[in-house]
Formats: structure tokens, sequence, C-alpha cells
């Protein structure tokens, strides 16, 4: 699925970032995004919770690491309600949610680095 933004008038409005800004922000975020998810998958299996190998499980709504950028940018760009920001995603509220929370933190991380 994912958003399909044809110009950078309408990347800014969406996100507030250029094309050039987000394609530069992009690497860091892919790479502290992974280093999350490993430290996380390590701390399953260092507490026995962790049943299933890194990749394992269902896909998520977010299938590529530019439509999770751009979730996220484009939350704290507009404040949508988690409605609105999951229908592009094809993504529930609650699951909007969860991934605003987790990727809110990475984004941050990210924006700092």
């Amino acid at each position: 699925m994912g958003l399909q933004i044809p110009d950078d008038r309408q990347m800014k409005a969406l996100t507030g970032l250029s094309q050039a800004q987000c394609d530069y922000l992009l690497p860091v975020f892919s790479n502290i995004h992974q280093a999350t998810q490993q430290h996380t998958y390590e701390k399953g299996v260092e507490s026995g919770t962790r049943t299933r190998k890194p990749g394992g499980g269902s896909k998520g709504q977010l299938p590529t690491m530019v439509d999770t950028l751009l979730f996220v940018l484009s939350y704290y760009k507009t404040y949508p309600t988690l409605d609105v920001l999951g229908t592009p995603f094809a993504m529930v509220r609650s699951k909007a949610h969860e991934n605003l929370h987790k990727l809110s933190r990475i984004l941050y991380d990210t924006l700092v680095h």
C-alpha cells in the first residue's frame, strides 16, 4: 500500500520536509529502526518470551522503511486523529497508535543523531 507522493510540494505539505531531506533522514532512521528491532529481539530471547526469529510472523502495514518514515513524519506535521492517520496505510486505530508510539522514539533518536 503506502503513500504515493508525486511532488516536493505535496511532500512538504504532508511531512514538513522536502524529498531531499527525507532521503537524507531515511538511512539514519533505517539503521536506528533495525538496531532497535535487534535489541528488542535479543531482550526477548534473553527473557525467554521470544518464540520467532527476526522477520518471522505476519508482515505489518508499513512494508517499506519509506512508508514507515512517512507514517511518523506525517503524524507530527499534521496531527491527525489515529483513525485518519491509519487510513492511507490500511491500518486500524489501535495499530496506528502502537506503531506511532514505537516509531516516535526512533524518529527522536534519528533527529538527535
